[in-house]
């Protein structure tokens, strides 16, 4: 688990859809040293693809982390289409308020892991959503990742694999503001 050490004196700047080409190839460079040890698969090797994919969205949210002009950390996301929410598979019955944010993708460099970073910039991406809950994914062979966004409040709902080469995740949602 990560400890509740403050991170190091960091500056949090918030970007958006039309920021994508300014901020690009910093969450390329965070995600290629954060996932240094499995870069090797095809997966991993395609995140530039999902960076394309979830940045053409027009209500992406993204934060980054900079230490001093070094981007350290991120996490992006954006709104779930209304009713169509791909997590309602996994339960019986579906909250009253459900207007969901995706968490798309989280990253840290090595450098930065285990100081708060990462719950830092969670919450700075979740804060002041006008969504109801947030959904993320967790591959299921990393449990102290799942045990952390526990920690922050998720709660596992289900399981999937959403592409053929992906892993299997943990269907992970939340209600907002996290707690």
């Amino acid at each position: 688990m990560e400890p509740s050490l403050n991170p190091p004196e960091l500056v949090i700047r918030h970007f958006a859809h039309e920021d994508l080409p300014q901020i690009r190839q910093d969450l390329i460079d965070v995600h290629r040293d954060a996932y240094a040890d499995a870069m090797n698969d095809e997966f991993n090797q395609r995140f530039s693809w999902f960076v394309d994919h979830w940045g053409g969205n027009p209500d992406f949210a993204c934060v980054i982390a900079f230490d001093g002009d070094e981007p350290v950390a991120f996490a992006y996301g954006a709104p779930a289409l209304a009713d169509r929410e791909w997590w309602r598979e996994h339960l019986d019955e579906v909250p009253e308020r459900h207007l969901t944010f995706s968490y798309s993708e989280l990253a840290v460099r090595t450098s930065h892991r285990k100081t708060g970073t990462a719950k830092l910039v969670t919450r700075a991406l979740l804060e002041n959503r006008d969504e109801d809950l947030a959904v993320l994914l967790v591959d299921v062979t990393h449990p102290r990742v799942q045990s952390l966004y526990e920690d922050w409040g998720f709660k596992k709902v289900g399981e999937r694999q959403p592409f053929p080469d992906s892993p299997v995740y943990a269907v992970m949602l939340a209600e907002l503001p996290l707690k």
